[in-house]
Protein backbone atom coordinates (compact mmCIF):
# COMPACT_ATOMS: atom_id res chain seq x y z
CA UNK A 1 0.00 0.00 0.00
CA UNK A 2 1.37 3.40 -1.45
CA UNK A 3 1.16 6.40 0.40
CA UNK A 4 0.10 8.78 -2.31
CA UNK A 5 -1.13 12.44 -1.83
CA UNK A 6 -3.43 14.66 -4.54
CA UNK A 7 -4.05 18.48 -4.13
CA UNK A 8 -7.20 20.47 -5.48
CA UNK A 9 -10.45 21.51 -5.08
CA UNK A 10 -13.63 19.79 -4.20
CA UNK A 11 -16.91 21.05 -5.43
CA UNK A 12 -20.83 20.24 -4.73
CA UNK A 13 -22.04 19.00 -7.69
CA UNK A 14 -25.32 20.06 -8.78
CA UNK A 15 -26.76 17.94 -11.43
CA UNK A 16 -30.08 18.11 -13.25
CA UNK A 17 -32.17 14.90 -12.87
CA UNK A 18 -31.95 12.72 -15.64
CA UNK A 19 -30.90 14.34 -19.00
CA UNK A 20 -33.20 17.68 -18.56
CA UNK A 21 -31.95 20.84 -19.34
CA UNK A 22 -31.31 23.56 -16.80
CA UNK A 23 -34.57 25.43 -17.55
CA UNK A 24 -36.52 22.37 -16.91
CA UNK A 25 -35.10 20.83 -13.66
CA UNK A 26 -37.15 21.89 -10.57
CA UNK A 27 -34.53 20.01 -8.36
CA UNK A 28 -30.79 18.78 -8.26
CA UNK A 29 -29.24 15.46 -7.84
CA UNK A 30 -26.22 16.32 -5.10
CA UNK A 31 -22.84 14.84 -5.41
CA UNK A 32 -18.93 15.97 -4.42
CA UNK A 33 -16.28 15.75 -7.20
CA UNK A 34 -13.12 17.69 -8.34
CA UNK A 35 -10.48 16.40 -9.83
CA UNK A 36 -7.70 15.66 -7.54
CA UNK A 37 -10.29 14.37 -5.50
CA UNK A 38 -11.60 11.95 -7.90
CA UNK A 39 -8.06 10.71 -8.33
CA UNK A 40 -7.58 10.00 -4.75
CA UNK A 41 -11.01 8.60 -4.48
CA UNK A 42 -9.86 5.53 -7.32
CA UNK A 43 -6.64 4.82 -5.65
CA UNK A 44 -8.34 4.23 -2.12
CA UNK A 45 -10.88 2.27 -4.17
CA UNK A 46 -7.88 0.29 -5.37
CA UNK A 47 -6.34 -0.04 -2.05
CA UNK A 48 -3.75 2.53 -1.74
CA UNK A 49 -3.40 5.34 1.20
CA UNK A 50 -4.92 7.98 -0.37
CA UNK A 51 -4.80 11.62 1.28
CA UNK A 52 -6.53 14.59 -0.48
CA UNK A 53 -4.95 18.08 0.37
CA UNK A 54 -7.83 21.06 0.09
CA UNK A 55 -9.02 23.70 1.83
CA UNK A 56 -12.84 23.02 3.10
CA UNK A 57 -15.17 25.56 4.84
CA UNK A 58 -16.09 24.50 8.34
CA UNK A 59 -19.79 24.30 7.85
CA UNK A 60 -22.77 21.38 7.63
CA UNK A 61 -21.71 21.71 3.64
CA UNK A 62 -17.98 21.00 4.14
CA UNK A 63 -18.68 18.31 6.99
CA UNK A 64 -21.16 16.47 4.10
CA UNK A 65 -18.17 16.82 1.65
CA UNK A 66 -15.52 15.42 4.01
CA UNK A 67 -17.87 12.96 5.00
CA UNK A 68 -17.98 11.87 1.68
CA UNK A 69 -14.36 11.18 1.12
CA UNK A 70 -14.16 9.42 4.16
CA UNK A 71 -16.94 6.96 3.18
CA UNK A 72 -15.00 5.58 0.10
CA UNK A 73 -11.69 5.71 2.09
CA UNK A 74 -9.78 8.79 1.56
CA UNK A 75 -7.71 10.27 4.26
CA UNK A 76 -8.27 13.76 5.38
CA UNK A 77 -6.44 14.61 7.37
CA UNK A 78 -4.14 17.15 5.91
CA UNK A 79 -7.35 19.68 4.65
CA UNK A 80 -7.85 23.04 6.41
CA UNK A 81 -10.68 23.82 7.80
CA UNK A 82 -11.05 27.41 6.48
CA UNK A 83 -13.06 30.45 4.09
CA UNK A 84 -16.66 31.15 3.64
CA UNK A 85 -17.38 28.39 1.07
CA UNK A 86 -17.64 25.54 -1.11
CA UNK A 87 -17.35 25.95 -4.82
CA UNK A 88 -20.29 24.88 -6.93
CA UNK A 89 -20.80 23.37 -10.48
CA UNK A 90 -23.95 22.51 -11.98
CA UNK A 91 -23.78 19.56 -15.01
CA UNK A 92 -26.78 19.27 -17.51
CA UNK A 93 -25.70 16.02 -18.95
CA UNK A 94 -26.02 15.86 -22.80
CA UNK A 95 -27.50 13.12 -25.20
CA UNK A 96 -26.86 12.45 -28.84
CA UNK A 97 -25.79 15.96 -30.83
CA UNK A 98 -26.32 17.62 -27.83
CA UNK A 99 -23.54 18.86 -26.19
CA UNK A 100 -23.17 18.46 -21.82
CA UNK A 101 -22.87 21.57 -20.20
CA UNK A 102 -21.21 22.72 -17.01
CA UNK A 103 -21.96 26.06 -15.09
CA UNK A 104 -18.88 27.12 -12.74
CA UNK A 105 -19.98 28.85 -9.30
CA UNK A 106 -16.65 28.62 -7.41
CA UNK A 107 -15.27 32.06 -6.93
CA UNK A 108 -14.33 32.94 -3.64
CA UNK A 109 -14.22 29.35 -2.35
CA UNK A 110 -12.00 28.46 0.50
CA UNK A 111 -9.57 26.66 -2.07
CA UNK A 112 -9.17 29.82 -3.72
CA UNK A 113 -7.78 32.08 -0.44
CA UNK A 114 -5.65 28.79 0.43
CA UNK A 115 -1.76 30.05 1.35
CA UNK A 116 1.07 27.65 1.25
CA UNK A 117 1.33 27.93 4.84
CA UNK A 118 -1.77 26.52 5.51
CA UNK A 119 0.04 22.73 5.09
CA UNK A 120 2.43 21.09 6.92
CA UNK A 121 4.12 20.00 3.92
CA UNK A 122 6.75 18.28 5.83
CA UNK A 123 4.57 15.95 7.75
CA UNK A 124 2.02 15.61 4.35
CA UNK A 125 5.08 14.33 2.29
CA UNK A 126 6.63 12.14 4.92
CA UNK A 127 6.52 8.44 3.39
CA UNK A 128 4.65 9.68 0.47
CA UNK A 129 5.40 7.88 -2.79
CA UNK A 130 3.39 9.85 -5.16
CA UNK A 131 1.67 13.06 -5.53
CA UNK A 132 -0.78 14.43 -8.11
CA UNK A 133 -2.15 17.78 -9.15
CA UNK A 134 -3.83 19.76 -12.23
CA UNK A 135 -3.77 22.49 -14.28
CA UNK A 136 -7.55 23.23 -12.96
CA UNK A 137 -6.20 23.60 -8.87
CA UNK A 138 -3.71 26.71 -10.00
CA UNK A 139 -6.49 28.15 -12.35
CA UNK A 140 -8.30 28.81 -9.85
CA UNK A 141 -6.73 31.85 -7.76
CA UNK A 142 -3.15 33.26 -7.58
CA UNK A 143 -2.74 32.08 -4.44
CA UNK A 144 -3.69 28.37 -5.50
CA UNK A 145 -0.55 28.67 -7.98
CA UNK A 146 1.31 29.56 -5.22
CA UNK A 147 0.22 26.43 -3.15
CA UNK A 148 0.84 24.20 -6.26
CA UNK A 149 4.16 25.53 -6.70
CA UNK A 150 5.42 25.09 -2.80
CA UNK A 151 3.61 21.67 -3.02
CA UNK A 152 5.35 20.59 -5.91
CA UNK A 153 8.92 21.90 -4.65
CA UNK A 154 8.43 20.16 -1.15
CA UNK A 155 7.36 16.86 -2.78
CA UNK A 156 10.57 16.84 -5.17
CA UNK A 157 12.89 17.89 -2.06
CA UNK A 158 11.53 14.57 0.10
CA UNK A 159 11.83 12.06 -3.57
CA UNK A 160 8.03 12.33 -4.57
CA UNK A 161 7.09 11.12 -7.84
CA UNK A 162 5.24 13.62 -9.35
CA UNK A 163 1.99 13.64 -11.97
CA UNK A 164 0.02 16.50 -13.38
CA UNK A 165 -2.95 16.04 -15.65
CA UNK A 166 -3.07 19.26 -17.65
CA UNK A 167 -6.78 19.82 -17.22
CA UNK A 168 -7.35 23.35 -19.61
CA UNK A 169 -10.03 24.87 -18.25
CA UNK A 170 -11.58 27.83 -20.65
CA UNK A 171 -13.76 29.11 -18.18
CA UNK A 172 -11.13 29.92 -15.37
CA UNK A 173 -8.22 31.24 -17.56
CA UNK A 174 -6.56 31.80 -21.14
CA UNK A 175 -4.23 29.60 -22.88
CA UNK A 176 -1.58 32.69 -22.48
CA UNK A 177 -1.45 32.72 -18.40
CA UNK A 178 -2.15 28.43 -18.41
CA UNK A 179 1.02 28.13 -20.82
CA UNK A 180 2.85 30.64 -18.39
CA UNK A 181 1.91 29.10 -14.99
CA UNK A 182 2.12 25.48 -16.01
CA UNK A 183 5.31 26.06 -17.87
CA UNK A 184 6.74 26.99 -14.89
CA UNK A 185 5.41 24.43 -12.41
CA UNK A 186 6.45 21.18 -14.87
CA UNK A 187 9.96 21.56 -14.41
CA UNK A 188 8.89 19.34 -10.99
CA UNK A 189 6.56 16.91 -13.17
CA UNK A 190 7.50 13.41 -13.48
CA UNK A 191 4.19 12.14 -15.64
CA UNK A 192 2.15 14.08 -17.56
CA UNK A 193 -1.10 13.46 -18.73
CA UNK A 194 -3.12 15.26 -21.07
CA UNK A 195 -5.78 15.08 -23.59
CA UNK A 196 -6.49 15.20 -27.36
CA UNK A 197 -7.13 19.22 -26.81
CA UNK A 198 -4.44 20.30 -23.70
CA UNK A 199 -1.01 20.11 -25.15
CA UNK A 200 -2.37 22.55 -27.87
CA UNK A 201 -4.45 25.36 -25.28
CA UNK A 202 -1.43 25.23 -22.91
CA UNK A 203 1.46 24.98 -24.85
CA UNK A 204 0.78 25.44 -28.11
CA UNK A 205 1.82 21.61 -29.27
CA UNK A 206 -1.26 20.90 -31.78
CA UNK A 207 -1.41 17.48 -33.38
CA UNK A 208 -1.11 17.07 -37.17
CA UNK A 209 -3.70 15.21 -39.17
CA UNK A 210 -6.38 15.58 -37.04
CA UNK A 211 -9.90 17.06 -36.24
CA UNK A 212 -11.71 17.30 -32.25
CA UNK A 213 -14.78 17.59 -33.15
CA UNK A 214 -15.01 16.19 -36.38
CA UNK A 215 -13.86 12.94 -33.99
CA UNK A 216 -10.29 12.11 -36.23
CA UNK A 217 -7.63 11.57 -34.18
CA UNK A 218 -4.29 10.74 -35.71
CA UNK A 219 -2.05 8.71 -33.56
CA UNK A 220 1.28 9.42 -35.79
CA UNK A 221 0.22 13.31 -34.55
CA UNK A 222 0.16 12.68 -31.08
CA UNK A 223 3.41 10.65 -30.79
CA UNK A 224 5.17 13.76 -32.19
CA UNK A 225 3.17 15.78 -29.49
CA UNK A 226 4.20 13.91 -26.87
CA UNK A 227 8.33 13.62 -28.05
CA UNK A 228 7.90 17.68 -27.80
CA UNK A 229 6.24 17.31 -24.62
CA UNK A 230 9.29 15.36 -23.69
CA UNK A 231 12.33 17.33 -25.24
CA UNK A 232 10.83 20.55 -23.92
CA UNK A 233 10.26 19.60 -20.62
CA UNK A 234 11.69 16.27 -19.40
CA UNK A 235 8.60 14.24 -18.41
CA UNK A 236 9.42 10.52 -17.64
CA UNK A 237 6.65 9.54 -19.54
CA UNK A 238 3.37 11.48 -21.13
CA UNK A 239 0.48 9.75 -21.57
CA UNK A 240 -2.70 11.08 -23.66
CA UNK A 241 -6.06 10.48 -23.60
CA UNK A 242 -7.92 10.03 -27.36
CA UNK A 243 -11.64 10.31 -27.48
CA UNK A 244 -13.06 10.23 -30.71
CA UNK A 245 -16.70 11.90 -29.90
CA UNK A 246 -19.04 9.91 -32.00
CA UNK A 247 -22.10 12.31 -30.03
CA UNK A 248 -22.56 13.23 -26.36
CA UNK A 249 -23.82 9.47 -26.12
CA UNK A 250 -21.46 7.63 -27.86
CA UNK A 251 -17.64 7.82 -27.84
CA UNK A 252 -14.40 5.90 -28.93
CA UNK A 253 -11.91 5.67 -26.28
CA UNK A 254 -8.62 5.11 -25.72
CA UNK A 255 -4.95 6.44 -24.84
CA UNK A 256 -1.28 6.40 -25.65
CA UNK A 257 1.70 6.38 -23.51
CA UNK A 258 5.42 7.33 -23.79
CA UNK A 259 8.59 6.69 -21.86
CA UNK A 260 11.28 8.80 -23.95
CA UNK A 261 12.22 5.70 -25.79
CA UNK A 262 8.50 3.87 -27.23
CA UNK A 263 5.15 4.82 -27.82
CA UNK A 264 2.48 2.28 -26.02
CA UNK A 265 -1.28 2.16 -26.76
CA UNK A 266 -4.07 0.88 -25.61
CA UNK A 267 -7.24 -1.36 -27.08
CA UNK A 268 -9.96 1.19 -28.03
CA UNK A 269 -13.37 1.14 -26.61
CA UNK A 270 -16.77 2.00 -27.75
CA UNK A 271 -18.60 3.63 -24.75
CA UNK A 272 -22.49 4.20 -24.48
CA UNK A 273 -21.96 7.04 -21.90
CA UNK A 274 -23.77 7.25 -18.84
CA UNK A 275 -21.60 10.43 -17.27
CA UNK A 276 -18.56 11.43 -19.04
CA UNK A 277 -17.80 14.03 -16.21
CA UNK A 278 -14.62 12.37 -14.11
CA UNK A 279 -13.67 10.22 -16.78
CA UNK A 280 -10.59 11.96 -17.27
CA UNK A 281 -9.75 11.27 -13.25
CA UNK A 282 -10.34 7.92 -13.82
CA UNK A 283 -8.01 7.55 -16.50
CA UNK A 284 -5.26 9.62 -14.18
CA UNK A 285 -6.18 7.00 -10.62
CA UNK A 286 -5.52 3.99 -13.01
CA UNK A 287 -2.45 5.01 -14.65
CA UNK A 288 -0.83 6.00 -11.31
CA UNK A 289 -2.25 2.92 -9.64
CA UNK A 290 -1.09 0.67 -12.38
CA UNK A 291 2.91 2.46 -12.30
CA UNK A 292 2.55 2.13 -8.38
CA UNK A 293 2.46 -1.78 -8.90
CA UNK A 294 4.87 -2.05 -11.52
CA UNK A 295 2.77 -3.28 -14.61
CA UNK A 296 4.84 -3.10 -18.09
CA UNK A 297 4.14 -0.31 -19.56
CA UNK A 298 1.43 -1.97 -22.08
CA UNK A 299 -0.51 -3.13 -18.74
CA UNK A 300 -0.23 0.25 -17.65
CA UNK A 301 -2.03 2.21 -20.41
CA UNK A 302 -4.14 -0.56 -20.67
CA UNK A 303 -5.28 -0.40 -17.22
CA UNK A 304 -5.81 3.03 -17.38
CA UNK A 305 -7.75 2.97 -19.79
CA UNK A 306 -10.39 -0.13 -19.37
CA UNK A 307 -10.52 1.73 -15.69
CA UNK A 308 -12.12 4.92 -17.22
CA UNK A 309 -13.96 3.00 -19.92
CA UNK A 310 -15.89 1.29 -16.69
CA UNK A 311 -16.45 5.17 -15.29
CA UNK A 312 -18.10 6.12 -17.88
CA UNK A 313 -20.95 3.90 -17.18
CA UNK A 314 -21.56 5.24 -13.18
CA UNK A 315 -23.10 8.46 -12.29
CA UNK A 316 -21.21 11.06 -10.46
CA UNK A 317 -17.51 12.15 -10.21
CA UNK A 318 -15.94 8.69 -8.45
CA UNK A 319 -14.75 5.84 -10.32
CA UNK A 320 -16.38 3.20 -7.95
CA UNK A 321 -15.00 0.07 -9.55
CA UNK A 322 -12.52 -3.05 -7.91
CA UNK A 323 -9.42 -3.41 -9.44
CA UNK A 324 -10.96 -7.00 -10.46
CA UNK A 325 -13.59 -5.77 -12.42
CA UNK A 326 -10.96 -3.81 -14.48
CA UNK A 327 -8.55 -6.38 -15.22
CA UNK A 328 -11.60 -8.47 -16.74
CA UNK A 329 -12.46 -5.39 -18.88
CA UNK A 330 -9.07 -5.84 -19.63
CA UNK A 331 -9.02 -9.15 -20.84
CA UNK A 332 -11.63 -8.79 -23.10
CA UNK A 333 -14.50 -8.94 -20.99
CA UNK A 334 -16.70 -5.98 -21.68
CA UNK A 335 -19.55 -8.32 -22.67
CA UNK A 336 -21.59 -6.59 -19.55
CA UNK A 337 -23.57 -9.87 -18.99
CA UNK A 338 -25.53 -10.28 -15.44
CA UNK A 339 -22.82 -11.69 -12.51
CA UNK A 340 -24.45 -14.20 -10.95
Amino acid sequence: MAKVVTLGEIMLRLQTPGFKRYIQAQSFDVEYGGGEANVAVSLANYGHDAHFVSAIPANPIGDACIATLKKHSVNTGYISRKGERLGIYFVEKGASQRASNVVYDRAHSSISTAQPSDFNWDEIFAGAEWFHFTGITPAVSDDCTAVCLEACKKAKAAGVKISCDLNFRKKLWTSEKAGKVMGDLMQYVDVLIANEEDAEKVFGIKASGTDITGGTLSDEGYKDVCKQLVDRFGFKNVAITLRESISASVNNWAALLYDGKDFYKSKKYNINIVDRVGGGDSFGGGLIYAMLEGYSMQDTIEFAVAASCLKHSIEGDFNLVSVDEVKNLMKGDGSGRVQR
